[in-house]
């Protein structure tokens, strides 16, 4: 008798751009949307293979989708308030998490919005990695929590924290970003422990890699949101720092919001709590107090093993 066993792999939907050890970013940033098209304090965006930029409002429940040149966006009424974050697949349907605890579906071809999953408490966070596996950031309660959307059953899984805040290895303390890469490793920006974990499949035990408790690596204050690019090197958003910091082969250095302090200044962040990459390396962030999106562009230093993951 022959068995079959299939397994649904979901192509990665944003950018992993690699860069060369000398790469910089342009310290003066554009804003690509501000408060009349986004709201006030955006926390989500996602930035997918085809450069469209989504970005919730929060505060008018709908989602706006910037093509590629396109200055107007597309919007999209959702009837959820209180939208957190969001995450677009490959097939350009997204999914986005919202005030009530739940995750839904957006079906691009006909606009209909499907309940997916319900946690017990907001998600800050989604992922959905290539075995299309959801992973929530429950803050509240210190948790990463999994669901397969493979199956219909609501079976989650807890793949970090204990429910309880603390510092331990197997501990979280309100984590905000999430990040899988396509080894199925899961890396955390644990806010409140100002560190990023990494937890390895099977796992309950992280890893710091940067932060508190990584010695030569960097100072984060409330790290929030952590993206790697095509050569696994780390860059998070280091909220109460109001900056932008890389890994390299060089180690951490500060790449945008250098200047020390807040402020709404071209070349200022304000408690940003997201970014991503365009397929050309430039980052968009979510400059959330001061209510907009900057762009930063990438300022050449290419060599020849340039690509996009």
């Amino acid at each position: 008798m022959n068995i079959f066993i299939s397994f649904l792999v979901i192509a990665i939907s944003f950018n992993r751009p690699q860069f060369c050890p000398n790469t910089t970013w342009n310290p003066i940033g554009i804003t690509f949307a501000d408060n009349n098209a986004i709201g006030r304090k955006p926390y989500g965006m996602f930035v997918n293979i085809n450069n469209t930029v989504y970005v919730p409002n929060r505060q008018n429940s709908i989602i706006n989708v910037w093509l590629e040149g396109n200055s107007a966006p597309i919007i999209y009424s959702i009837i959820n308030s209180g939208l957190y974050s969001i995450f677009v697949t490959s097939d350009e349907d997204f999914y986005f998490s919202y005030g009530g605890g739940g995750v839904n579906k957006v079906i691009l071809n006909n606009a209909t919005i499907l309940s997916t999953v319900y946690f017990n408490g907001a998600c800050w966070n989604i992922f959905i990695d290539t075995n299309n596996s959801l992973y929530c950031a429950l803050s509240s309660q210190h948790q990463v929590i999994k669901r397969s959307l493979n199956s219909s059953d609501n079976n989650l899984s807890v793949v970090a924290g204990t429910g309880c805040p603390g510092f331990l290895p197997y501990m979280l303390y309100g984590p905000s970003g999430i990040f899988v890469d396509i080894n199925f490793n899961l890396y955390v920006a644990d806010s409140d422990n100002d560190r990023i974990q990494l937890f390895q499949p099977g796992n309950l035990n992280g890893t710091t890699v940067a932060g508190n408790g990584a010695p030569g690596t960097i100072e984060l204050s409330y790290p929030v949101s952590v993206v790697l690019d095509a050569d696994g090197y780390l860059f998070i958003v280091d909220c109460q720092n109001n900056r932008i910091v890389g890994s390299g082969p060089n180690g951490f250095l500060c790449i945008v919001g250098c200047s020390g302090g807040w402020g709404s200044g071209s070349d200022q962040l304000f408690y940003p709590y997201n970014m991503a990459f365009d397929s050309y390396g430039n980052i968009y962030v979510a400059d959330t107090y001061n209510s907009r999106i900057q762009k930063f562009y990438v300022s050449g230093n290419f060599c020849s093993k340039w690509h996009n993951e």
